[in-house]
């Protein structure tokens, strides 16, 4: 071997192993996360995270039309070879579906200790936390918020008119959540018809509650369902808008929290824990309290640092049906839903 040749393998010998070792040093400093919630409320969380702890997140966002599923899926088809360290879903009936097939990893952190027991999951595998609410949106120039016929579309029993009315695709976020618990306390039988009857009477089903909140907001529909982030969305913009919790036949409502869950597998673990923890923490949840979607907090929190329209809708929370009994419900409507 020439000199030049022996020169080169020493430098090989030195230097590919302090590349490979800063590249895997460099890497443990990072987190990557599957995120449901809208990246314009998420984002400036991630970003804090990075600037309190120097760990670089790797953020992959769901898009509108299929909030929440399309993540969950693509967890279940990368179950044996998880490229991603952290779920953080806007809502909990998917997590509790990755956590039933072992795609989430237990753990129980001082974020998961501090929350109640009725948001969290017993074996630790997924936390609740900064809640949103289904609620019924009107445009208050074409109808006001307590006509009866507001309510009466929550009801299995429909009729008239609904070409004013709107509702998103039920495949998706939120709105499979709702469908899930009517399948449950209504039957499935008169949800299907339900759906049907709606589809019939001319209900708009639109791409989204976003799509929904815009079209109540410009006076294309009258009236329909959405979350409370996207209400506040329309009102902020000086929308002609009023809400009003969606309502069981119970008086429950549907409080529908974020939640955050270990991967199976994470192949960043140390970062994830402590990404974890700070979503959980009360900083964030009271940053996203009051933030423009007007997050309810799940943790203990003085009434006094929440907002005002926050504190009136924390009562609901406490009214809430109890979402982790319908798990089942929800498989069952989602098979049924795909396959029309």
């Amino acid at each position: 071997m020439t000199r030049s040749g022996r020169l080169a393998a020493v430098v090989a010998l030195i230097v590919v192993p302090l590349a490979l070792w800063y590249w895997g040093r460099q890497n443990e400093n990072v987190v990557v996360v599957y995120c449901a919630h809208d990246a314009v409320f998420a984002e400036g969380i991630l970003q804090d995270f990075e600037r309190r702890t120097r760990i670089k997140v790797a953020a992959r966002f769901d898009t509108e039309a299929t909030k929440s599923l399309g993540l969950v899926e693509l967890l279940m088809r990368e179950r044996d070879r998880p490229r991603c360290d952290v779920f953080w879903n806007n809502e909990l009936l998917g997590t509790m579906d990755l956590a039933g097939r072992g795609v989430l990893a237990p753990y129980r952190g001082p974020g998961w200790e501090g929350m109640p027991a009725a948001h969290k999951d017993p074996d630790a595998r997924w936390t609740g936390f900064a809640a949103r609410f289904r609620v019924h949106i009107v445009n208050t120039t074409k109808l006001s918020i307590d006509d009866p016929r507001v309510t009466a579309l929550a009801q299995p029993e429909v009729s008239g008119d609904l070409s004013r009315a709107a509702a998103a695709k039920p495949l998706y976020g939120t709105t499979l959540t709702h469908y899930a618990v009517w399948w449950q306390i209504w039957g499935a039988d008169k949800l299907r018809n339900w759906h049907i009857r709606t589809r019939e009477l001319g209900l708009r089903e639109l791409n989204g509650n976003g799509a929904v909140k815009d079209a109540v907001a410009q006076g294309a529909c009258d009236d329909g369902f959405t979350d409370t982030d996207d209400f506040f969305d329309a009102k902020d913009a000086g929308s002609p808008v009023a809400m009003r919790p969606v309502r069981l036949e119970s008086g429950q409502t549907l409080c529908i929290p974020n939640t955050v869950a270990l991967v199976n597998g994470a192949r960043h673990e140390a970062a994830a824990r402590k990404l974890i923890d700070f979503l959980l923490s009360p900083e964030t949840e009271l940053a996203l309290a009051r933030s423009k979607s007007r997050q309810v907090p799940l943790g203990a929190i003085a009434e006094n640092q929440l907002p005002e329209e926050v504190r009136a809708m924390r009562r609901w929370v406490g009214e809430s049906v109890p979402l982790t009994s319908f798990s089942k419900s929800r498989a069952e409507c989602l098979a049924w839903l795909k396959s029309q």
